[in-house]
């Protein structure tokens, strides 16, 4: 491997690391606001002991992702300075407002919520945990307008032999961002009420504080129905846009090879070893072209085609992605998503009314749920950075040429070994953390409202 391979490991290790914690501040910080919300407005103890116990793991979270987003920006100047001094102008301008407006707006109020228990009227407290929730959702926009870019850069022009911006606006306001931010907003409460919903079965298989755990179950796996209901309506819309912007993503996605009219959706698919050609395959018919152009008569274009076409447009050069890895990562994505709402429609049933799930075998599912929507977005984002290769830029910008000349292969393996040792640390930490507070179940409300110690979200770190 040469320092380009290396750094793009590197990036792909980090960042996918980064965005298990991610869904989960984005999701969790709503559902904790919703149930803190339904403490105010009923006074019922078991919404304020919710709230507590979900805001804590909440908060461990949020650190951890805080700590792991930082080396993100650092990579960009270290690893790909040719990528920064190109397009830096245009791909900086949204992460500096996410980092100025978005990441200041939910920290702060998320710190005045931490400290603000017993000290700010209840309905004002309320609201900072409604604006720290608002700040996240604010961040994943502009952090998201920043990557649509890449996938179809608008609002540029080149000037000194670097792309320059023409239009804030037209970033973001770019249709890429407009159905990417929907689809992984909607996959951030799938996976935040995952969470809830593999918690509160493991307390409940135990017997533990039915009163707090039966209902974060449910509320679990409703928010995971609809919210995979959300993706599913979201995803598609996205699958037209990508289709549109850039078929051969789509084409590899479906190891389709050549141009095909009512296309049929590839189950699963075997091809060449070179990747031209399809071996043997289990297909849908015309669920492909219904997918990406709406009707099930449309055209899709199939790789071979678009390499010819992309040859004449750029130059010489494969522009195909490495097929298996695209078709699997996004048939990953969208098996592991499915699964976690078949697991939360089962939970309901067998835990509706007053009954209560018997099988051993429901209630380990139920506690693995937690992992499937981590695995979906994971293979998302690899489906998404992978399935652009060669480019960094769509049609723009090289990975290529995106990388650091000065950094040696021995550096770029040194900053790759220590990063990975580093958040292998940091995982066990997130872990142990996670474990030990979500084992300990939901806390017990004092009845005298003035004694702090048990009343404060923070409690366990002191």
């Amino acid at each position: 491997m040469d320092s380009l391979d290396l750094s793009r490991w590197q990036f792909g290790i980090t960042t996918v690391y980064h965005f298990i914690f991610v869904p989960i501040t984005i999701g969790l910080s709503a559902l904790v606001a919703g149930l803190q919300t339904a403490w105010v407005r009923t006074g019922k103890e078991h919404y304020l002991r919710a709230t507590k116990f979900w805001g804590k793991l909440f908060l461990i979270n949020f650190a951890i992702g805080v700590v792991t987003g930082i080396v993100q920006e650092f990579q960009f100047g270290m690893n790909w300075s040719n990528y920064s001094r190109f397009v830096g102008d245009i791909f900086g301008a949204p992460l500096a407002i996410e980092g100025l407006l978005a990441f200041f707006l939910e920290s702060t109020f998320l710190g005045l919520w931490i400290f603000g228990w017993d000290k700010l009227p209840k309905r004002l407290h309320l609201a900072t945990i409604w604006l720290a929730s608002l700040g996240t959702m604010l961040s994943a926009y502009f952090i998201l307008a920043a990557n649509s870019w890449m996938q179809h850069p608008v609002g540029w022009t080149m000037g000194d032999g670097r792309a320059e911006l023409t239009s804030i606006g037209a970033v973001l306001t770019n249709s890429t961002t407009l159905v990417t931010v929907p689809h992984t907003l909607t996959a951030c409460f799938l996976t935040a009420g995952a969470l809830l919903l593999a918690v509160s079965a493991w307390h409940l298989r135990k017997g533990h504080q039915e009163e707090v755990f039966r209902p974060s179950l449910r509320l679990g796996a409703w928010v995971v129905l609809i919210a995979g209901l959300g993706v599913l309506i979201t995803g598609d819309l996205q699958a037209r846009v990508m289709t549109e912007q850039q078929p051969m993503k789509m084409a590899a996605a479906e190891a389709l090879y050549e141009n095909t009219e009512s296309a049929s959706f590839s189950v699963f698919t075997i091809g060449s070893l070179d990747g031209r050609q399809e071996v043997w395959s289990v297909r849908i018919p015309s669920l492909l072209s219904f997918m990406a152009t709406g009707t099930p008569a449309g055209e899709v274009e199939g790789i071979n085609d678009l390499q010819d076409q992309y040859q004449q447009t750029y130059g010489e050069g494969d522009y195909t992605p490495i097929v298996p890895v695209t078709y699997w990562s996004f048939r990953l994505m969208i098996g592991f998503g499915g699964l976690a709402m078949l697991v939360a429609l089962a939970a309901l049933w067998f835990n509706r009314g007053e009954r209560r799930a018997r099988s051993r075998w429901l209630w380990i599912a139920g506690i693995g749920t937690v992992a499937m929507p981590l695995l979906a977005n994971s293979f998302g984002w690899i489906f998404t950075e992978m399935g652009r290769q060669p480019w960094t830029v769509f049609g723009l910008f090289k990975t290529a040429d995106s990388g650091s000349p000065s950094v040696s292969t021995t550096e770029a393996a040194t900053g790759l070994i220590v990063l990975t040792v580093l958040y292998g640390v940091l995982a066990v930490i997130e872990v142990g953390l996670f474990l030990k507070y979500a084992g300990a179940g939901a806390p017990e409300i004092p009845a005298d409202p003035g004694d702090e110690a048990e009343d404060r979200p923070l409690a366990f770190a002191y």
